[in-house]
């Protein structure tokens, strides 16, 4: 299996990409293709010592800044790596494609080049994260700022089709976002997607609430992009604020210091539960084709398992349950 990995993209780019990409290839035996500053990649391939044949490289002159207009850069910057590495999906070269570049060039690219699947409006950004009762996958937490209700709805038979063939949820619980859990809260466009989503064949459960996100009242949270994006940012800012609390506050007198000894092993088993460099990257469903986004910061451990969520989708083909669920 080849996945094309975008060498550029990403605040610590190309190094820890790289790194990420050697550990992804030792550990799940895919073949990755780099694409970036070619000389740039292969010095730093050359200095980790790297003589494998699982990675080649493919040169891309440009690339895509953070900061930079998704529309008009993916238009201007026809040799950046992001859209040279969607391309070669689209060629057919390589069975998918991660970045942790610019989110909005990666969902444009995606859009303009491999096309929607039938049947999906507008492609959504989905992400798993942990809750009390295991995992659940919120959708959208980015792609799409202004949906209409009939997107929403789509939004939910794509996230019950990857939870049923990724998570292995036989009949994954939806629920809808939203201020209250009575029926009628929420705008106009709220009430429209709830009706939709009740009369489908999904396993609606209802409004839900922020509160409910991680406690696993359901399985699948079901929002627009901004209140998603801003829901996603608020979760990761309280995940980091709550361990420099604990730390600061174990570390402030001598008993504190004594009991981290003690404690040291059952925090790293929380940290581990609650970083998001454990889950990969985000989803990009909706496009023909198997792309994954990852965070800006995303370090070597983030990469090397986005690039894993990028095998599991390609083996067990979500785009293809995902066009059977829309039949």
């Amino acid at each position: 299996m080849r996945i094309v990995v975008d060498a550029m993209g990403g605040d610590h780019a190309p190094g820890v990409v790289i790194e990420g990409a050697l550990a992804a290839v030792e550990e799940y035996g895919v073949e990755v293709i780099l694409v970036g500053d070619q000389p740039k990649i292969e010095a730093l391939l050359k200095k980790a010592k790297y003589s494998g044949n699982r990675i080649s490289v493919e040169h891309a002159g440009e690339v895509i800044d953070m900061s930079e207009s998704a529309a008009t850069s993916v238009r201007r910057k026809r040799k950046s790596s992001i859209v040279v590495g969607v391309n070669l999906v689209k060629e057919g070269k390589a069975e998918a494609f991660f970045s942790a570049g610019n989110t909005g060039a990666v969902v444009c690219a995606s859009t303009l080049e491999l096309r929607l699947l039938p049947g999906i409006e507008r492609p959504g950004i989905g992400i798993v994260t942990p809750t009390l009762k295991g995992n659940s996958l919120i959708i959208d937490v980015g792609a799409n700022i202004d949906p209409k209700p009939t997107q929403l709805l789509q939004y939910g038979i794509m996230a019950d089709a990857y939870c049923k063939s990724i998570l292995n949820k036989p009949n994954p619980s939806v629920g809808l976002l939203n201020i209250g859990e009575e029926e009628k809260k929420g705008t106009e466009f709220m009430r429209e997607t709830y009706e939709l989503l009740e009369k489908s064949k999904l396993n609606f459960v209802g409004n839900v609430e922020g509160r409910d996100i991680f406690s696993g009242k359901c399985d699948i949270v079901i929002c627009d992009g901004f209140v998603g994006n801003v829901a996603l940012k608020v979760a990761e800012s309280a995940a980091e604020a709550m361990q420099t609390y604990l730390k600061r506050h174990l570390l402030s007198d001598f008993w504190g210091k004594i009991g981290l000894i003690f404690m040291m092993p059952s925090l790293k088993r929380f940290k581990k539960e609650i970083d998001y460099a454990e889950y990969g990257g985000a989803l990009l469903l909706g496009v023909n084709g198997v792309v994954i986004i990852g965070h800006g910061r995303s370090n070597k451990k983030a990469i090397k398992n986005a690039i894993r969520v990028a095998k599991e989708e390609v083996e067990r083909q979500v785009n293809a349950n995902i066009l059977e669920a829309l039949k």
